[in-house]
C-alpha cells in the first residue's frame, strides 16, 4: 500500500486537533482563569491564544479541502470561550473524519493558491501541504501548548502529543 496525502495529512490533523481539545480541558480542570488564558500571547506582536487555536483549527480543514477540491465550513473567527473554542475544534474534527480517503486521489499534483494581502503562493498539492499546511498547522499548535505551559497549566510532551493512532 502506498503512502499517499490522505495518510500524510488527515491522522496528523486528527491527533493535533484532538490534542488541542485535551489541552483545553486540562486548563479547565485545572481552574485556571479562562478570561486570562484567552488573552494569553508569547510577545506582543503576537496574536493571543484564541487565535493559536482558531488557526490551527482552520489550517487542517482548510488544507483537507484544498487538497480534496471542496468547500470546508466556516465559522466566524470570534471565539471568546474555551467553549467556542471547542466547538471549533469539533467542526474541525468533523469535517476531516468526512472527507473519504477515495477524495484525495490525485490531490498530490492539484493545483493550491493561497491569496494573502502582499502577494499569492501557487503550488501543487504535494508541496502545500509538506511546504505550509503542515508546518503552519504544528506552529499553531506548538504555540497554544506553549502559552497554556506559559500560564502554569500542568501539561507535558505527552499531553501536546497526543493519542497515537
Amino acid at each position: 500500500m502506498a503512502f499517499d496525502l490522505y495518510d500524510a495529512s488527515v491522522p496528523a490533523f486528527l491527533r493535533g486537533l484532538k490534542a488541542l481539545s485535551a489541552l483545553l480541558d486540562k486548563a479547565l480542570a485545572q481552574d485556571f482563569d479562562e478570561a486570562a488564558l484567552m488573552e494569553a500571547r508569547l510577545a506582543p506582536d503576537m496574536n493571543p491564544f484564541p487565535a493559536q487555536i482558531r488557526t490551527a483549527a482552520f489550517s487542517a480543514r482548510g488544507c483537507v479541502a484544498r487538497l480534496t477540491g471542496q468547500d470546508w465550513p466556516k465559522t466566524e473567527d470570534d471565539e471568546a470561550t474555551f467553549a467556542e473554542l471547542q466547538a471549533t475544534i469539533a467542526l474541525s474534527i468533523a469535517f476531516i473524519e468526512s472527507v473519504p480517503r477515495e477524495a484525495f486521489a490525485g490531490a498530490e499534483d492539484r493545483d493550491v493558491v493561497l491569496k494573502f494581502p502582499n502577494g499569492q503562493f501557487d503550488f501543487k498539492g504535494a508541496g502545500y501541504l509538506t511546504g505550509f499546511a503542515l508546518p503552519n498547522f504544528y506552529f499553531h499548535v506548538t504555540t497554544a501548548y506553549a502559552l497554556l505551559r506559559a500560564a502554569g497549566v500542568e501539561i507535558g510532551k505527552r499531553d501536546y502529543m497526543g493519542v497515537p493512532a
